[in-house]
């Protein structure tokens, strides 16, 4: 930028003066678009995800944690674990181990860093090995580890069901016969409204239920019985709009 004679005083003001106002305005035009585009994470009102291809390989997402239901034993090992056929990146939150033999334990790794009560929960996931179980699923409207909703899909039973657990007891809300390749990856989606739910498996409803326990909103997360060692991806919460 070429600067005016030193002389001319008048000249050297006004320039001073666009400079600032050029300045100015540069700044404000940086805070509009900051302002019309926040980060992310900084609204969930549309929803909320994981890929886990942000997490550190060994380590759990911000804000989750590992519990288990009627606990017998060491809980289990859940960690995001590198994994080449992923549906999407390279890494994937799995329970590797469950360092224990009870086969009425629930493992549980989920997060009430979020509160869900309506709207959509689906997550990936893929049945690798297992005994007395297998496969897993989604909780929601969780209140602690004691108590919440959940739905899995068990490629050894070949069955999908919706459950609430209660003080540690679980109960059937609805069942359903399917046959799904174990090994493989696929998708499993709850849809919740009022005291109405639908559950789906790659895309087809599969049952529906009514139940008013749990009528607060509550946490997330992933579920595994006994020893069902299971990987998850693409885990997401969308809240009703209201």
């Amino acid at each position: 930028m070429k600067m005016p004679p030193a002389s001319n005083g008048k000249t050297m003001t006004l320039f001073m003066a666009c400079v600032l106002l050029a300045t100015l305005g540069c700044n404000r035009s940086r805070s509009q678009t900051a302002a019309d585009h926040p980060a992310p994470e900084a609204d969930k009102s549309s929803g909320v995800s994981w890929s886990f291809d942000d997490v550190p390989v060994g380590e759990l997402p911000a804000g989750w944690r590992i519990e288990a239901t009627n606990r017998k034993g060491p809980l289990a090992t859940w960690q995001v674990v590198e994994d080449a056929g992923a549906p999407s990146g390279d890494r994937v939150l799995a329970l590797t181990a469950t360092n224990h033999s009870s086969g009425g334990t629930f493992n549980l790794c989920w997060t009430d860093s979020i509160s869900f009560l309506d709207g959509e929960i689906q997550v990936r996931f893929k049945a690798v090995t297992g005994n007395e179980d297998q496969g897993g699923g989604v909780i929601w409207r969780a209140q602690d580890k004691q108590n919440y909703y959940i739905a899995r899909f068990n490629p050894l039973e070949n069955n999908f069901r919706l459950y609430y657990v209660r003080d540690g007891a679980r109960k059937t809300l609805a069942d359903a016969r399917i046959t799904l390749q174990a090994g493989r990856w696929h998708t499993l989606k709850i849809v919740q409204h009022g005291d109405r739910f639908a559950g789906y498996l790659d895309g087809k409803k599969v049952l529906e239920g009514k139940d008013s326990l749990f009528v607060k909103p509550g946490g997330v997360g992933l579920w595994t019985k006994a020893d069902a060692v299971t990987s998850f991806d693409n885990f997401s919460v969308t809240p009703a709009q209201r």
